[in-house]
């Protein structure tokens, strides 16, 4: 009898799904990036292997992260919080302090890893660079948060969540002349092909039409076209290694577009972010993962860690802020996505992002603050903004280059629908639906801000904040024109 009770016990057991083997999850990280990919319609950019990709899997249209640069993003999606309620919202913060992540918030590689998995975080596929390793956090007193960087050792320590970092975008922003020609060699295979030019391109009509524009485009797509290349060499290497058919693979960017109005700023150019997830073929897929399927609700990409914690069979935990996306109880869709921006380096702007399915509304509350705010890095590493402060000095910005260079004003509404580039600030029209959305939007944030304890109020002390002005001059330099 006891037998009888043990056999059906453990075909319960089998039947539920409790026994199915454990899929491995692999990230593809992209580093500041936006919808710039030939699947999203961007044109002068060759990315055939996102494109199977997407093909193969899920292409998401509507992912917006939390934060406009890495540090803060990365902070919540590796832990599933929100950066400005775990105080992690400042730009590289707690570096060198005794900060401990608060009660009930963990990595997710430490979920995992009590769940049986291994985790790792790959910088090479034997001599070819496939990542940085960047993990970028603002907690270092949590212990390793990953066990490993062999992709050798992934086959034999199944199942496995594996990150990889790609390096390519800011590779090219210090050094531009990797992608000024027109092939570069890489252990001896040709890549990195050269498809956007000067001459080709049309940068976005914010900024002027001018050589240095251009150039700085043409350098950004083909960045994107390096990093496609890169992503083909690992997609090969699962499907030689035989690991393709037990492998769910998710790209996504770590936040938006690395160029002057992306990076940093709570535009679409610097939140809105591409992502992508396949299922292989050997492990049952839910219902809202099919070959090609568009998928156009609004996510936040702090999703992506309660998502990943769900593939491999783990509850999230009580109170994450993250939600499911997928499965046969995932979440409640959201309504709407939030993000924020506080001090980045030296320069402290604090601004707070929502989005719906249509409308983007910003607030300002730092007075004064705007595109021509110092930060020695962006004035270093991006030629357009002293470009731009040239030009308009001269008087010779119209239209909305011209408008770029004001203050920002309290409050931002954008249709994203009619406005994509987000150069008409509707807050001031007299049109029905445009007032709705800015009613609406007002209150959600206002919700939002409460009910997550965000912290972006509580200043920072000076003697905190004082080190990177040092640190961001003795790498970057400071522009004449500063008075100090």
């Amino acid at each position: 009898m006891k037998l009888i009770i043990q056999n059906i016990l453990l075909l319960l057991i089998v039947t539920s799904g409790f026994a199915r083997e454990k899929p491995n999850i692999l990230w593809i990280v992209g580093e500041n990036f936006s919808m710039d990919l030939a699947c999203y319609g961007q044109k002068n950019v060759r990315t055939p292997n996102l494109d199977r990709l997407a093909r193969e899997g899920v292409r998401y249209t509507k992912v917006y992260s939390t934060s406009p640069v890495c540090a803060p993003s990365r902070s919540a999606f590796i832990t599933g919080w929100y950066a400005t309620t775990t105080d992690m919202h400042h730009m590289r913060s707690h570096r060198d302090d005794e900060f401990r992540l608060p009660a009930g918030v963990r990595p997710i590689t430490h979920l995992l890893k009590d769940a049986g998995y291994h985790t790792a975080n790959i910088t090479h596929i034997g001599k070819k660079e496939v990542g940085t390793g960047k993990l970028d956090l603002n907690f270092v007193n949590e212990g390793p948060v990953y066990a490993g960087k062999d992709w050798k050792a992934l086959k034999k320590k199944q199942p496995f969540f594996a990150q990889i970092n790609m390096p390519e975008a800011e590779y090219d922003i210090y050094d531009r002349k990797s992608v000024e020609k027109p092939r570069v060699k890489w252990v001896g295979e040709e890549w990195h092909p050269k498809v956007a030019t000067p001459e080709n391109v049309t940068p976005p009509p914010y900024y002027p039409d001018h050589r240095i524009t251009r150039e700085e485009w043409a350098r950004y797509l083909n960045s994107v076209t390096g990093t496609d290349v890169r992503i083909g060499w690992i997609l090969d290497q699962l499907k030689k290694d035989g690991l393709s058919d037990n492998t769910i693979v998710i790209f996504f960017a770590d936040n938006g577009r690395l160029d002057a109005r992306g990076i940093h700023w709570c535009w679409d150019s610097g939140l809105h972010v591409p992502m992508i997830i396949r299922y292989p073929k050997g492990v049952p897929a839910p219902r809202q993962v099919t070959p090609g399927r568009v998928d156009e609700e609004v996510h936040s990409l702090l999703d992506i860690s309660a998502t990943t914690l769900w593939m491999a069979g783990i509850k999230k935990p009580f109170g994450m802020q993250s939600r499911v996306i997928m499965g046969p109880d995932a979440d409640p869709p959201r309504r709407y996505a939030f993000a924020a921006r506080d001090r980045i380096d030296e320069t402290a702007v604090r601004l707070r992002s929502v989005h719906d399915a249509r409308y983007h509304y910003v607030r300002n509350y730092t007075p004064g603050a705007g595109f021509q705010t110092l930060n020695r890095y962006k004035e270093k590493c991006f030629l357009v903004k002293p470009l731009m402060r040239k030009l308009h000095a001269a008087g010779k910005l119209t239209g909305p280059p011209a408008d770029l260079m004001k203050p920002f004003p309290r409050e931002m509404l954008y249709d994203t629908q009619a406005d994509p580039h987000e150069v008409r600030n509707l807050v001031s029209s007299r049109d029905v639906a445009h007032q709705s959305a800015l009613g609406r939007l007002r209150a959600a944030l206002d919700t939002w801000m409460i009910a997550t304890h965000d912290r972006g109020h509580i200043p920072e002390p000076p003697g905190v904040v004082a080190p990177f002005t040092k640190e961001m001059h003795d790498w970057f330099g400071t522009p004449d024109w500063v008075k100090e």
